[in-house]
């Protein structure tokens, strides 16, 4: 058991103590303070409290200060400034940078506008002044009808639509709502774990074969005990690197105290979530980690060159990226037939009977049917990757195919 803990510990600070890993753990946390305040950085840049001036062309001299009070109302930083410029004087002002934007205002029958700026990116600031030149059209129009303030309010009073589902595993749509997001942050995490890390065991053990270091290990430490020894260490390395981004991306949304992130924390069910689906993405994460890791250890004892690591892997990846395509599609549509097929094959169940816990009330037979599976499947890769680890870790040369494990079989019940 001594020499477990040796290469347990020698996995986690090789890893550990890299400059690479040290610098995206670094870049991570820190990315999610400047996510969480980017707002703020944007106000000293841009300046907090400076208004838009929206030059107007209106040749009523009524339109303009109406349009201004709807700008007023909705709260925005745009100052609507009468002008008795010409377009075309406006268009060179453009042009020179003296004038942000302007806007031409003709009452007809309906009222029209056109809002000219510089470049096609500034277009997209159009849509607020479009919905105070929609509701200054609101109110141009009440006043022909003749219709007071009750009645316009009555008449674009918005209907009372509610949405009930008769399916016992159904959520309602405000609790569905914040569970969307909650999830899919978790499945992200998960989908990155289960690639990384296992990627990580196997080009460790590609590295110490190419290096001949492998022969020294295995000469007195058995080479079953050498991969579960890899694999938790690594294991361990990555529960820790998880937990420091968990705990940096919650510090930085309940310290950056903006509006955008309260509204963050809320809309992504942080600030109402239930403990156990804290708990089920702990749990699929070990396992879908443990089950990767099983299946990439094996993979890396066939090489001996780093360079075929990826070559080798490739099988496993596609098992993730489709499992991660079913997620993300059924976020949408929790309950459809191939979710919850999906939820139940081992490959795809970390992700997929995650997705259908956090999202649905599923009965407790399912999830726990599905991390039985999981579980039996973790024992048989085990039982598998020993038998392959023990004779792939003496193999060199270059890896062909995945039918090196036939050979590594043979090799190791020779040993």
């Amino acid at each position: 058991m001594h020499s477990f803990w040796i290469i347990f510990k020698q996995a986690f600070l090789t890893k550990a103590t890299t400059k690479s890993f040290i610098i995206t753990t670094v870049i991570v946390c820190a990315s999610f303070f400047l996510l969480a305040n980017m707002s703020k950085i944007l106000d000293v840049f841009q300046g907090e409290d400076e208004d838009h001036v929206l030059y107007i062309v209106d040749e009523s001299g009524e339109l303009a200060p109406r349009l201004q009070e709807q700008l007023q109302l909705a709260d925005r930083d745009i100052q609507a400034v009468p002008t008795e410029q010409t377009e075309k004087e406006l268009k060179e002002g453009i042009v020179a940078d003296t004038v942000e934007a302007y806007l031409v205002l003709e009452q007809g029958e309906e009222l029209t506008a056109r809002y000219v700026t510089k470049s096609a990116n500034e277009l997209e600031n159009g849509s607020n002044i479009e919905q105070a030149v929609q509701s200054l059209q609101t109110i141009l129009t009440a006043e022909k009808l003749n219709l007071d303030n009750n009645q316009v309010e009555q008449l674009f009073a918005p209907a009372l639509f509610e949405r009930e589902a008769v399916s016992e595993s159904s959520k309602s749509q405000e609790e569905l709502s914040q569970a969307r997001g909650l999830v899919y942050i978790l499945i992200m995490l998960i989908y990155i774990s289960v690639i990384y890390y296992p990627n990580m065991i196997a080009m460790e053990v590609a590295t110490e074969k190419s290096s001949r270091v492998m022969e020294i290990l295995i000469s007195s430490v058995s080479p079953v005990k050498h991969m579960f020894a890899k694999i938790a260490g690594i294991g361990t390395l990555g529960i820790l690197q998880m937990l420091a981004f968990g705990l940096s991306g919650f510090i930085a949304i309940k310290t950056a105290g903006t509006s955008m992130t309260e509204g963050i924390y809320s809309v992504f069910g942080f600030a109402d979530v239930k403990i156990s689906t804290f708990l089920f993405a702990v749990l699929f994460f070990l396992l879908g980690y443990f089950l990767y890791a099983v299946l990439a250890a094996l993979l890396g004892s066939l090489v001996s060159r780093t360079e075929d690591v990826q070559q080798l892997m490739l099988p496993m990846m596609l098992l993730i990226i489709v499992a991660s395509l079913i997620a993300f599609s059924g976020i949408s549509v929790p309950e459809a037939n191939f979710v919850t097929i999906a939820s139940f094959i081992p490959f795809f169940a970390p992700l997929v009977m995650f997705l259908r816990v956090g999202m649905l009330d599923v009965p407790l037979w399912e999830p726990l049917l599905s991390i039985a599976i999981m579980l039996v499947t973790i024992g048989l890769l085990g039982w598998l990757g020993a038998r392959v680890y023990r004779g792939g870790v003496l193999m060199y040369g270059s890896a062909q195919s995945l039918k090196d494990i036939r050979k590594a079989i043979a090799l190791g019940n020779k040993k």
